[in-house]
């Protein structure tokens, strides 16, 4: 003799209906193509189904996950940063500014040509762009590595290409440029057949540190390839850099002031007191070899 499954009738509104029925639907808890609620009510009886509070997070916890979500933003990681928003507004804890904050991020992510430039940075792609610089100038890169880097309070895609013309540089990091994601046209890219380089060219750069910035001193990550106190001189550290580009290397060292030497190479050296002239003459200062 068949047994006959028990009916409940439920009492929910047409919105916590449809969330019972999404949630079905992920489970794979189907009735044909239509998600099944009884077979969700059945699993969750039957214990097949964890049930959890879903507002126990601390606002700590919250805040940390938000902070994290702005930094994945900052460094480039929109899709990561995505993920964890959506985690978020899982959450029947959050608070209704915060809500309001995420669901806008949801609204109005980062346009489609970023995540795609972060996609092919992810799988190893070169590429081809076209950017305008800030002379409404049309260039056109075909990018064999790049990274999206922050530089002082703006976003960059700091990059490797195959085009050399017009980069002021030295000739050893003329292949690197530094271009400002706000000024990459929409649909400006595209994936291109070749080898995906390892880095960025680079030149190991030696410093010294004076007085208080040789002690306050902190490493750079993926930067500074020596950081130790000079032998015949400890209280002078000596730190070799991998400098990509001598323009934002320069703008560093300026903020360090005279507590802060290039000691080599000397074609960096050089180029650094040519702009320290360049910089006396603005003032009318006589600066002598």
């Amino acid at each position: 003799m068949s047994r006959k499954g028990q009916s409940i009738t439920l009492s929910i509104s047409d919105r916590d209906k449809t969330q019972l029925e999404e949630i079905a639907r992920e489970l794979g808890m189907m009735w044909g193509e239509r998600p099944n609620i009884s077979k969700l009510v059945e699993a969750i009886a039957r214990r097949q189904l964890e049930i959890a509070p879903n507002n126990d997070w601390k606002e700590s916890r919250l805040q940390a996950l938000k902070q994290a979500v702005d930094a994945l933003t900052d460094d480039g990681s929109i899709e990561l940063a995505l993920e964890i928003a959506n985690l978020l507004l899982e959450r029947s804890e959050l608070s209704i500014p915060l809500r309001r904050e995420i669901e806008r991020f949801f609204e109005n992510p980062p346009p489609a040509w970023r995540i795609e430039i972060e996609r092919l940075i992810h799988r190893q792609q070169p590429f081809q762009l076209t950017y305008q610089d800030a002379a409404e100038r049309v260039w056109h890169f075909h990018i064999y590595h790049a990274v999206i880097a922050r530089h002082e309070d703006r976003q960059y895609l700091d990059c490797w290409c195959e085009e050399t013309e017009g980069n002021q540089d030295l000739e050893e990091l003329q292949h690197n440029w530094c271009l400002r994601l706000d000024r990459i046209p929409e649909a400006a890219l595209a994936p291109i057949q070749a080898k995906w380089r390892n880095s960025l060219d680079y030149i190991p750069v030696e410093m010294h540190l004076l007085r208080g910035l040789a002690l306050g001193y902190r490493s750079k990550l993926n930067q500074d390839m020596t950081n130790e106190p000079l032998p015949e001189s400890p209280q002078v550290r000596r730190v070799i850099r991998q400098v990509t580009s001598t323009f934002w290397f320069f703008r560093e060292v300026r903020r360090y002031g005279k507590d802060c030497v290039i000691v080599s190479p000397g074609n960096v050296r050089e180029k650094f007191i040519d702009e320290l002239r360049s910089l006396a003459q603005q003032y009318d200062l006589d600066i002598r070899d």
